[in-house]
């Protein structure tokens, strides 16, 4: 179990930015440097679907943008009896289900390393026709590079379960998919199913992550998109979290006022709510979908008041993950936000596995009902500042590239 090699996770930032970062710095907080080819944990996990289409990573390994992120720090146990410097997120003693991990290299896995390195106990979901091939590779060792966490050690993956959140039971599950040959030698992998095995197992988990999407006509423009495509969007992107939900709500362990409440995290992108042309098939919707469910509060209320359980979700900017290539201009978008983003550096997957441990932790204890953008501020832009119309303006960039 990962609680056994880690004590907590500490926040440290590579270059503060203000006075008072500084002065938390010198109070205790670790400072960690990175650079783009030194992090061996910069890559996403992809979505649990083939089509799988979130924001995605670029390796940039060329280019002259150095990185200065925000890394975490594992304290080891032997460590545990000392006073804490800095502010922890400790998750030892937790247990979290990742919906969505098929590889090493998207936002699911991104996420259960940094979970696992607060000390978290990480099972998985993954899609059934990438379970055999994902297991296989876990197990043979290929993922090794990828599972080392901050203290050295590697992150442990408790259990692996099949899971396909198109169907929330059996009886939803067409004949021909049930005679499908990928789907061969597996069982209980419907939502329904899952959550039911995983309490046989477990009895409760405190952490449930929806990392998986999938859009089967995303190279589409809205309009030549057929009502299958669109509804199978919505399906697979944002309704599969309210099943999620409403599945393992029981399972999961409410905590205690002020102390530890549950967390639910989903994954969306900022084409729910600004255009991105060739961003189709009803994935926008999709996410706008998804959104609404968390900003509007319908299921952070129901959540929340029922079992006291948070409900958040990440607006993560423009990165490469294996999958994205199914929307065919992921190089196009990370160009643009280096460009144009207030903050032009790489997004990097930590970032975003980062930003789900905070928001796992008591340190969100108060935080529901919130889209966090992780995106290096790309968001808040009106206008793209690379455009030839502002080529006099005398446009700040940062001068710590190069």
């Amino acid at each position: 179990m990962a609680a056994t090699a880690a004590s907590g996770l500490q926040m440290a930032t590579a270059r503060p930015c203000i006075s008072s970062s500084r002065r938390m710095v010198k109070a205790g907080a670790a400072i960690l440097g990175a650079n783009s080819k030194g992090a061996s944990w910069a890559k996403l996990a992809s979505g649990s679907h083939i089509s799988y289409i979130q924001p995605f990573k670029r390796t940039l390994m060329s280019s002259s943008v150095k990185l200065n992120k925000v890394v975490t720090k594992a304290m080891s146990e032997s460590n545990e009896s000392k006073p804490v410097s800095g502010l922890p997120i400790d998750l030892r003693g937790k247990r979290a289900f990742i919906a969505g991990v098929a590889d090493d290299n998207g936002y699911g896995w991104a996420i259960a390393k940094s979970l696992a390195a607060a000390g978290a106990e990480i099972l998985v979901g993954t899609w059934v026709p990438a379970l055999n091939i994902f297991e296989t590779s876990l197990r043979r060792g290929k993922f090794d590079e990828s599972r080392v966490l901050p203290d050295g050690s590697l992150m442990e993956i408790t259990k692996v379960y099949p899971l396909d959140a198109v169907f929330d039971n059996l009886e939803d599950v067409p004949e021909d998919v049930k005679a499908n040959k990928r789907y061969a030698g597996s069982s209980k992998w419907t939502v329904q199913e899952v959550a039911e095995s995983v309490k046989q197992d477990y009895g409760s988990i405190d952490i449930l992550v929806h990392s998986l999407a999938n859009g089967p006509e995303v190279t589409k423009p809205l309009l030549e998109t057929s009502r299958k495509g669109y509804l199978a969007a919505i399906s697979a992107s944002s309704y599969s979290y309210v099943s999620l939900l409403k599945h393992f709500l029981p399972l999961m362990n409410p905590g205690r006022p002020s102390f530890f409440c549950g967390s639910s995290i989903s994954l969306t992108y900022i084409a729910s709510e600004r255009i991105i042309p060739g961003y189709g098939g009803g994935m926008s919707s999709a996410k706008a979908a998804l959104e609404s469910d968390t900003r509007a509060s319908v299921l952070a209320f129901e959540a929340g008041r029922k079992n006291r359980i948070r409900v958040n979700t990440i607006s993560a900017g423009p990165l490469r993950s294996r999958a994205a290539k199914a929307i065919g201009f992921i190089d196009t978008m990370i160009e643009y936000s280096l460009a144009n983003a207030p903050l032009q550096k790489e997004l990097s997957a930590d970032e975003v596995g980062n930003a789900a441990a905070f928001l796992a932790s008591p340190l969100a204890s108060a935080v529901t009902g919130t889209v966090m953008y992780v995106d290096n501020g790309l968001n808040v832009m009106g206008v793209g500042v690379d455009s030839p119309i502002f080529k006099d303006l005398n446009i700040p960039t940062d001068k710590h590239q190069g």
